[in-house]
């Protein structure tokens, strides 16, 4: 669902949505294949100007940045919508086929709003009504897991490499994932990696997991098109072999390739 063909609401709600769609598949990390509803959150601590995704701002400015700029780059805040957080479930709730389907709480970066009372409503609303809740996130801001329900969220952890120009110190929380870990032991870290920088991110990858608990490492070729998805998935696939890693396609790319709210 579009959420800029409806009708906007009073801005001292607070929590910024970008669109809400599905029911849709899971197209990456461990729940790949299942039918899921996306909640996209706006706004981003990154730009990750390294994917270097080409994109037109409203205005006709030319930018790079991840695949979901219009999340992220402020130019299309007219685009997303403050609801709270009964609303979002009301938008939620006319997409809900007649079974208990996931929940993927997305972005821009999610963990932004982990502080507000609205956003941890939300969550408590799908956890203790038997929703599976993924959360995809940078994993570079601090949280406390402190609430009964944390402990049923599934994080999916897309660390940032060098290869998005974020700084180390920025996109590197070892405190964030270490915590995420230790209180969601079926959470895991994913990898964005394009062909040329497979020796840098092999280096890198390693750094960051001798600093961290044991867990699943999935990770993804760079691209935001079918063709370079093509382009980039068998180098990473054998990377994925070397290491042990596991490898996981963009299985939404490969059906509808830079398509919008499937």
């Amino acid at each position: 669902m579009n959420l800029q063909k409806r009708p906007k609401v009073p801005v001292t709600c607070m929590l910024n949505i970008n669109e809400i769609f599905g029911p849709t598949i899971q197209g990456e990390g461990k729940l790949v294949g299942t039918p899921s509803i996306f909640i996209r959150f706006a706004n981003c601590n990154f730009k990750c100007q390294g994917f270097n995704v080409e994109y037109e701002t409203p205005s006709g400015i030319k930018k790079v940045s991840c695949d979901s700029y219009y999340a992220v780059d402020k130019s299309f805040k007219n685009e997303w919508l403050n609801i709270n957080y009964k609303q979002i479930i009301n938008e939620v709730s006319k997409l809900m086929p007649d079974y208990k389907i996931d929940i993927v709480i997305t972005g821009g970066e999610p963990l932004l709003y982990w502080k507000h009372e609205e956003f941890q409503d939300l969550l408590k609303y799908y956890i203790l009504n038997g929703h599976k809740v993924t959360i995809e996130t940078n994993a570079s801001i601090d949280i406390e897991l402190d609430k009964d329900y944390h402990k049923n969220i599934l994080f999916s952890m897309s660390v940032k490499l060098s290869n998005s120009l974020e700084t180390l110190k920025k996109r590197v929380n070892i405190n964030t994932i270490t915590n995420i870990l230790k209180n969601n032991s079926e959470s895991y870290l994913k990898f964005v990696i394009n062909e040329d920088f497979i020796e840098k991110a092999e280096e890198e990858i390693e750094d960051i997991i001798k600093k961290i608990p044991i867990c699943c490492v999935y990770i993804m070729p760079l691209g935001n098109t079918n063709k370079e998805i093509n382009t980039n998935c068998e180098s990473i696939i054998n990377l994925a072999i070397k290491n042990g890693y596991k490898y996981c396609d963009r299985l939404h790319i490969r059906v509808w390739d830079s398509k919008r709210g499937v």
